[in-house]
């Protein structure tokens, strides 16, 4: 007799059912979020049949947490069920739209009763994998967070210190720089800018680890925070200036943070077997290398053939057509972290490869937009990373772009 599992998490407490192939409800239970919680729950399904020979697959809402690790042990299927699917199926058993926890969990067991062929379960990546995926989308996670800091700490020098926004705005970095943060740490007041001198503003970028140009740079910045400029009155200005002086402590811990889990990234991403095949592929460093291998793991039987691949990855396009409509764009619903690794690997492509720039330039001749070129370059360069992954082999340049005689 076939059973499956279905669960219902929540913060506290998690219900579960449990139904035979036939959709009768075997068992129901709600267990803590804890250890003895999570050993009701295996001694439930070692009730029901489950074993390391026949392991009971459990649909639940979410991918993340101890209470999937756990579940994950062995060669157990763990269904990670969208929501948004979640929700739709419910519908299929009632249309009085009632709905409960005990109720949901028993959605989700039908859900794989009646369609297990069309989810996809969690992929059995190696303990390495997943914790370069812990800190691939950390490091993803902080640099959006330093970005944001930066935004806001540049909105507020633009209400009554331009001046510093003016210092750094053609620099790489901008306000992340350290030596942005150096000199805005000493002066975060126009007031105080202009009282500096150009010995103290050459130490101040020598110290942020400043190596050449200090000399011009420093006059430079001692030339523009002197000049007339429009001011708040002086208790405002001091009083934006702590403002700044709180968002500046804020976006050095951030920095600090992106610095730091950059290096563990690296750290750990090379020492993945899969690293040296990855680092073969022009524009891909490890940082890159990282969220790729995070978002698409080491289990090579996830993603059977490269269409697969760019479909999660949202490089590949989508048909719609209904009648005599038919439209061909975009994917919306894909892996959002691995789309943006690609649009950064696509772009660093460009000046990497001559193969893959004159792809992206065929594309922009025959009438693609920035994106659009970009995007099927994703596609093409997923392909062939899939390839070699499958195949244990580097990157060739000559297969992946013949000439054109070659390929004709």
């Amino acid at each position: 007799m076939d059973v499956f599992c279905g669960i219902d998490w929540a913060e506290g407490h998690h219900d579960v059912a449990i139904i035979d192939n036939t959709g009768k409800q075997l068992a129901k239970c709600r267990i803590d979020d804890d250890l003895d919680g999570y050993q009701l729950l295996l001694d439930l399904l070692a009730e029901h049949g489950d074993s390391a020979e026949t392991p009971i697959p459990i649909a639940i809402e979410t991918s993340r947490g101890l209470l999937v690790a756990t579940l994950r042990t062995g060669t157990r299927q763990v269904f990670a069920v969208n929501p948004m699917a979640a929700s739709r199926y419910r519908d299929r058993h009632g249309v009085s739209r009632k709905k409960s926890d005990p109720g949901d969990a028993l959605v989700l067991a039908n859900i794989i009763r009646t369609d297990m062929h069309m989810h996809r379960p969690l992929p059995a990546d190696s303990d390495l994998a997943q914790a370069i995926g812990v800190l691939a989308r950390a490091h993803q996670d902080a640099i959006w967070n330093r970005q944001q800091l930066a935004n806001q700490l540049r909105s507020l020098l633009r209400e009554y210190y331009p001046a510093a926004i003016e210092a750094w705005r053609d620099k790489a970095g901008a306000l992340t720089r350290p030596d942005a943060r150096k000199v805005l740490g000493a002066a975060p007041t126009p007031t105080q800018a202009a009282e500096l001198p150009a010995w103290k503003l050459r130490l101040m970028l020598t110290n942020a680890g400043r190596k050449r140009g200090i000399t011009e740079d420093a006059e430079r910045l001692h030339t523009l925070f002197r000049q007339p400029a429009g001011r708040q009155p002086a208790a405002v200005e001091e009083a934006m200036g702590l403002q700044a002086k709180a968002l500046l402590t804020q976006l050095n811990a951030a920095c600090k943070a992106v610095d730091e889990l950059a290096k563990a990234v690296e750290r750990t991403f090379r020492t993945h077997p899969d690293a040296p095949i990855m680092l073969s592929f022009p524009g891909v460093g490890p940082g890159v290398g990282a969220r790729l291998l995070a978002e698409i793991g080491d289990d090579r039987t996830q993603f059977a053939t490269a269409g697969g691949l760019k479909a999660y990855a949202g490089a590949a396009p989508i048909t719609r057509a209904s009648g005599k409509r038919k439209y061909v764009g975009r994917r919306f619903v894909k892996n959002n972290r691995l789309n943006h690794a690609g649009y950064l690997w696509a772009f660093a492509t460009l000046s990497h490869s001559p193969g893959a720039n004159a792809h992206y330039r065929r594309r922009r001749e025959a009438g693609d937009w920035h994106a659009q070129a970009l995007r099927h370059l994703f596609n093409r360069m997923l392909g062939q990373l899939h390839h070699c992954l499958q195949n244990r082999v580097t990157f060739d340049a000559s297969i992946a772009f013949p000439p054109p005689t070659a390929a004709g």
